[in-house]
């Protein structure tokens, strides 16, 4: 078992935040509640990389179907006039190409963050995965307004700024994807590791 300051999360800061100039602004608030990033990069994802990043199963994909029908009945738009089909299994493959589309317009930082409960704490930083629903003083909150109904509208993914690690699992495998056997660097922290 690790020390619980050894948990580590993946942080991708997305291709809007970067285009945004928030990338000293996510590592600020990352830094400011006792985590440190013991790995960054700034890269252009290749096709590959992006395609191999989100998760290809059957369920996955059928439920970014289903969360966009849900936008769609929330708000009453017609998916059928967009899609050209309501059924939640062939919309979930088109957002998902959106969501690689997007990842793969300029360039994103990658980041593992360690630190006490770095899974938790990245997320709240991070704020609801919906930048309108986001609370103030979150990276999303305080930084993005977009909207599922705007991006499906436009056939695009929603602008978020920030990609975090939904569990500890996810991040190793993020981690592992990322960074291969890069290496992850370990120093201690004024203050903090001290």
């Amino acid at each position: 078992m690790k020390h619980p300051k050894e948990e580590r999360t993946y942080v991708m800061i997305k291709p809007d935040g970067v285009r945004k100039g928030l990338i000293g602004e996510v590592i600020r608030r990352i830094e400011q509640r006792d985590l440190k990033i013991v790995a960054i990069e700034m890269s252009s994802p290749l096709l590959e990389q992006m395609d191999n990043h989100y998760p290809k199963n059957e369920e996955w994909i059928t439920r970014l179907g289903v969360k966009t029908m849900k936008t769609y009945e929330k708000y009453g738009y017609d998916a059928m006039l967009d899609f050209g089909t309501t059924d939640p299994a062939n919309i979930g493959p088109e957002v998902r190409k959106w969501l690689i589309s997007f990842m793969m317009s300029a360039p994103i930082v990658k980041m593992v963050v360690q630190g006490l409960h770095a899974v938790d704490i990245v997320r709240k930083l991070a704020g609801d995965t919906l930048p309108f629903q986001a609370a103030v003083g979150t990276i999303r909150g305080d930084f993005s307004i977009d909207s599922p109904v705007l991006a499906n509208k436009e056939k695009r993914a929603v602008m978020n700024i920030v990609h975090c690690s939904e569990t500890p699992e996810e991040a190793e495998h993020e981690i592992k994807h990322w960074f291969g056997e890069s290496v992850i660097h370990e120093y201690k922290r004024f203050g903090v590791d001290e």
